[in-house]
């Protein structure tokens, strides 16, 4: 039933444009790094300070026009100068129907093309993400296209998919984020109980970690981190071979104790205004994601998180108030 209201809220249209606007007032800088690059970089900078590294991640998705593609694409081409002039640990996560993926698939490639080219003069790896499950088959055909040429490519595997065993053995020599999965989808093509997508997750990052080159794992459940720990240490697999992921703002404590205790870690840094659809969709992904926040946030005593929460019921409200 959450998962249901936040992956509709995630959609509002109305609703994403008055968070762009009141989104800071409302504390959405508690799961965003900033709204600018500079700011960003201040951020990756204090991850890298205490041992973590970061992948970052320019906000917004399902584009349709050309000239707000070509302005997310030179954001990003400015994160990957700004993270090699800066000596960061860093890499950068992006998501092809912000580049056009909606708009012309040729369209798309060459802007995916200038990017991942511009980073590999850095020996600096671009993740493609992959979104719902109408654009996952031509994100893996970019990404295919773009590995004949270039070896700084990985994308991610999405464990509420029935089919993502078959994508993780068809991909098991690539860099590889593994996550539950974010997005609405059918029962004929993905699991739905917890449970089920738990099972799947685990076993998928288990084939990965014994067959794969390198596994992101991407989690904030603490059991599924300790399963890791165990498995890693029963079969002996370096720690070269893997990391944990959490997202900015979710579990700082956390982070830095894995950290700590000699695993590598990876934060992934979300940053820009478009931040409402990405944020709802990780409390529809994990609504156990609320807790967090508010537990971290009130440890802080601050008022953050009754921000954003208060606030997106406010804007629900003020869109409301348009529609009349």
């Amino acid at each position: 039933m959450l998962k249901d209201i936040f992956i509709g809220l995630s959609k509002n249209q109305l609703m994403t444009t008055a968070a762009k606007k009141y989104g800071l007032k409302l504390g959405a800088q508690t799961v965003v790094a900033g709204t600018t690059v500079e700011a960003t970089i201040k951020s990756i900078r204090e991850l890298n300070s205490i041992g973590i590294s970061a992948t970052v991640d320019n906000l917004g998705e399902y584009v349709i026009d050309r000239e707000e593609a070509l302005k997310a694409k030179a954001t990003i081409l400015e994160v990957i100068e700004s993270i090699h002039a800066n000596g960061l640990d860093a890499h950068v996560s992006l998501k092809p129907t912000q580049l056009g993926l909606d708009i012309d698939y040729d369209f798309c490639y060459e802007n995916l093309h200038e990017i991942v080219s511009a980073a590999s003069k850095y020996d600096m790896h671009i993740n493609i993400d992959m979104e719902d499950y109408g654009h996952l088959d031509p994100s893996f055909e970019l990404m295919e296209t773009l590995l004949k040429e270039y070896n700084n490519v990985g994308t991610v595997i999405q464990a509420y998919f029935e089919r993502a065993q078959d994508d993780i053995e068809k991909y098991k020599d690539l860099r590889l984020r593994i996550v539950k999965g974010a997005y609405k989808e059918p029962v004929e093509i993905a699991y739905q109980m917890r449970e089920d997508i738990d099972e799947n997750f685990i076993k998928l990052i288990k084939y990965h970690l014994l067959h794969g080159k390198f596994t992101s794992i991407a989690t904030h459940d603490h059991q599924i981190i300790n399963q890791v720990k165990e498995f890693v240490k029963e079969n002996n697999i370096s720690y070269d071979k893997f990391e944990f992921q959490m997202l900015y703002g979710f579990r700082k404590d956390m982070q830095i104790e894995l950290a700590k205790q000699g695993y590598n870690f990876c934060t992934y840094v979300p940053f820009g205004d478009d931040w409402y659809a990405y944020f709802m969709r990780r409390l529809a992904e994990r609504p156990q994601n609320l807790n967090l926040i508010l537990k971290q946030v009130f440890n802080k005593r601050t008022n953050t998180a009754i921000g954003i929460f208060a606030g997106t019921f406010a804007l629900g409200r003020l869109t409301a108030k348009k529609r009349k």
